[in-house]
C-alpha cells in the first residue's frame, strides 16, 4: 500500500510540470535590428535559449533574444515630423533578450529633441520649359508639350502642387507634300528563248528572262508644294528569270569503237566485245539517241566449272528498339542469297565466301529518357553542437539512376534535417552593470568631518557581473570597485563665475499621453564653482582631486540681468504609440 502511494505521488509531480511552449527557433539574434536568422526548427522555447546565442519566434511574430537582457543601438533619428516650422525627430532603442525589464533605465526607450522643417523657403516649381515641336508639320491641327521640373529637395516635394507637363493645340497652314505611290505591276512579258540552252556560252541564252513594269503615278509627286514631294523609292522594272522553262534538247552522236576485250570467261562459251559509247555529245533533255548497237561481239569457247556469286544486299530490317536504352544498343538485320549465279553441280562450281547475314547496332536512334531515382539517404550527421539544441542533416542523390537524355529529375528533396539536442546549457557569459552612484567622500581615517574643508577624502563605486552561469566567462576589464579622492562641497557656500549655457536637455516627455502632456525642454546657465583655494592633488601619491556633492555656488547676478534658467516648448510631438 505504501509503494502505491508513493507512486501516486511520482505521477501527480511529473503530471504537475509544465513545459515551455513551442517555438520556431534560430540560431543566430542580431542586436542591431532584432532580427532572427539561420532557422533551426521548431522546439520547446526552454530548449531554445539553452544557448544564449540563439533567438525565437514569439507568438506576435517579433523575434526575441535567448541572451542576458541588453538594449539594442539607437536608431538613426526620424526626419524632421513637419515641413516647415519647429517639430521634433526622435529615436528609439529596444531591450531584448531573458528578463527584459533587467535592462538598465528600462523606461529609457524614446528620445525626443526640437528640429526645424526645411521646407518654408522652398521653391516649388521651376519656370515652364520651352514648346515642343507641334506633332504635325502640315495640313492641319495637332499638339505640342512643355514641362517643368520641381525645384525643392526631394523632402519637400508637396510643395510642388499639380501636374508636371501641360499640352495644347497647334496649327500647320501650308499643304503637306503629295509623295510619289507606284501603280501596280503590268503583266509579265514573254520569256525570251523557248527553252535553255546549256550548249551555247553566251548567259542570257543559257537563262531566258522576263520583266514587268510600275509607274510612280498613284499618286505622281508634288512638284508645288514646299518641300515637293518624294518621289517613288527603288525601281520601275522587275526582271525575272524563266527557270520553269524546259532544256533545249540535244541529239546523241556515236564516239569511236573500243578495242575488243579479252574473253568473258576463262572457260566455258564467252563473248570478246568491243563498244562504243553515245557521248559525241550524250542526248540530253529529250534529244535523240545514237542509231544503231552500242556492241559488237564474237564468240569465245572454254569449259568450265560455274562458282557461285552473292546477290545485292536486302534493305536493313526494322531496328528492335525505337530508342537506345541504357547497356546495350537495338540491332537491325539484312540477307542475301547466293543466287547470281548459285554454284554449278556438273563440274561443281565454288559456293559464295562469307556470311548471308549483317547486324549492326542501331546507333543512329536517340537515346531513351532515363527517370531519376533516388538513392538511399545517408546516416545523419553528428550533432554538430556541444550545447544546446541543433540540427543534424541526411542527404540522398538522384543517381539510382542519375537522369539522363530528358528523363524527368528525382520529385521530392535530396536533403533532410532533424533536430538534435544536447540537453547542456551553454555558458552564459557574465555582463558588467552600469556603475553605481559614488559613495559619500569620507576622510579615511575615522569620523573626521571634513564637509566644506580643505581636507581630502575618498569614495568609491561599485558594479556588478552580472547574467554569468553555466560555467561562462567571468567579466574582464579592471574590478568590481573605482576609488578616488575627493573634497566634500556638498552645500558648502563658494564664490563662483558664470561661464555660458549648458546644453539644452531632450524633449521631456517624449511623447504625448494625454493634452495635460506639455512636452518642453530647459537649459541652465552654468555658475562655475571657483576652487582655487583648493589643493588640486590629495595625498602623498598626489592624486588629482575631485569635487563632491553640490555647493551653494554664488554668481551674483547674471550678466545683462539675464535669466538662470530657459524653458523652451517642444512643438508638434507625436502621440505614445
Amino acid at each position: 500500500m505504501e509503494v502505491l502511494r508513493v507512486l501516486l505521488v511520482l505521477v501527480l509531480l511529473l503530471g504537475s510540470v509544465q513545459r515551455s511552449e513551442c517555438v520556431r527557433c534560430f540560431a543566430r539574434f542580431h542586436l542591431s535590428s532584432g532580427q532572427c536568422d539561420e532557422e533551426i526548427g521548431e522546439v520547446d522555447e526552454d530548449d531554445c535559449c539553452q544557448n544564449p546565442k540563439y533567438g525565437y519566434q514569439a507568438t506576435d511574430g517579433t523575434c526575441q533574444s535567448c541572451g542576458p537582457p541588453a538594449w539594442s543601438s539607437w536608431s538613426p533619428w526620424s526626419p524632421c515630423n513637419v515641413l516647415c516650422g519647429k517639430g521634433v525627430r526622435q529615436r528609439s532603442r529596444k531591450c531584448f533578450g531573458v528578463g527584459q525589464s533587467e535592462c538598465e533605465n528600462i523606461n529609457d526607450k524614446l528620445q525626443t529633441e526640437p528640429c526645424d522643417g526645411t521646407c518654408c523657403e522652398d521653391q516649388g516649381w521651376g519656370q515652364w520649359l520651352a514648346w515642343s515641336p507641334c506633332s504635325v508639320t502640315c495640313g492641319g491641327v495637332g499638339v505640342r508639350r512643355r514641362e517643368r521640373v520641381c525645384s525643392s529637395p526631394p523632402e519637400c516635394l508637396s510643395a510642388c502642387n499639380g501636374s508636371s507637363q501641360e499640352t495644347e493645340s497647334c496649327a500647320a497652314h501650308n499643304t503637306c507634300p503629295v509623295h510619289g505611290g507606284w501603280s501596280s505591276w503590268s503583266g509579265w512579258s514573254d520569256c525570251s528563248h523557248s527553252c535553255i540552252d546549256d550548249q551555247r556560252a553566251d548567259a542570257d541564252a543559257i537563262m531566258p528572262s522576263r520583266m514587268r513594269r510600275r509607274s510612280c503615278s498613284n499618286p505622281a509627286p508634288s512638284n508645288d508644294t514646299a518641300p515637293p514631294g518624294n518621289s517613288c523609292p527603288e525601281n520601275d522594272v522587275q526582271k525575272q528569270v524563266c527557270s520553269e522553262l524546259p532544256n533545249c534538247p540535244v541529239n546523241g552522236n556515236w564516239g569511236a569503237w573500243s578495242p575488243a576485250g579479252p574473253c568473258s570467261v576463262s572457260c566455258g562459251e564467252g563473248l570478246r566485245l568491243s563498244t562504243r559509247k553515245c557521248d559525241s555529245p550524250a542526248p540530253k533533255y529529250g534529244g535523240w539517241y545514237c542509231e544503231g548497237p552500242s556492241t559488237q561481239s564474237s564468240v569465245c569457247k572454254s569449259p568450265c566449272p560455274v562458282d557461285g556469286f552473292w546477290s545485292g544486299w536486302s534493305n536493313w530490317g526494322e531496328c528492335t528498339a525505337s530508342c537506345i536504352p541504357q547497356g546495350r544498343a537495338p540491332v537491325r538485320t539484312r540477307r542475301r542469297s547466293c543466287s547470281n549465279p548459285a554454284p554449278s553441280t556438273t563440274p561443281p562450281g565454288g559456293g559464295c565466301q562469307g556470311d548471308n547475314r549483317q547486324v549492326e547496332h542501331c546507333n543512329h536512334l536517340p537515346h531513351c529518357k532515363v527517370d531519376g531515382g533516388w538513392g538511399s539517404w545517408s546516416p545523419f550527421t553528428s550533432c554538430p553542437v556541444t550545447c544546446g539544441v541543433g540540427f543534424q542533416v541526411s542527404i540522398r542523390r538522384c543517381d539510382s539512376p542519375a537522369p539522363q537524355h530528358g528523363g524527368r529529375q528525382c520529385p521530392g528533396e535530396g536533403r533532410r534535417s532533424s533536430i538534435c539536442s544536447t540537453n547542456v546549457h551553454c555558458p552564459v557569459d557574465g555582463v558588467w552593470s552600469e556603475w553605481s552612484a559614488w559613495s559619500v567622500c569620507k576622510y579615511p581615517f575615522g569620523d573626521r568631518k571634513i564637509t566644506c574643508k580643505q581636507i581630502g577624502g575618498s569614495q568609491s563605486r561599485v558594479r556588478e557581473c552580472l547574467h554569468r552561469a553555466h560555467n561562462g566567462s567571468i567579466c574582464s576589464g579592471d574590478s568590481l570597485m573605482d576609488r578616488r579622492v575627493c573634497y566634500d562641497v556638498s552645500r558648502c557656500y563658494v564664490k563662483g563665475s558664470w561661464d555660458g549655457w549648458d546644453t539644452w536637455s531632450l524633449c521631456r516627455p517624449a511623447c504625448v499621453n494625454s493634452a495635460r502632456d506639455n512636452p518642453a525642454r530647459i537649459r541652465s546657465r552654468v555658475c562655475r564653482p571657483d576652487y582655487s583655494n583648493y589643493p588640486p592633488t590629495i595625498g602623498r601619491q598626489k592624486e588629482k582631486a575631485t569635487f563632491f556633492g553640490t555647493p551653494l555656488v554664488d554668481c551674483g547676478a547674471p550678466p545683462d540681468g539675464g535669466e538662470k534658467y530657459q524653458k523652451e516648448p517642444c512643438l508638434n510631438v507625436p502621440a505614445c504609440s
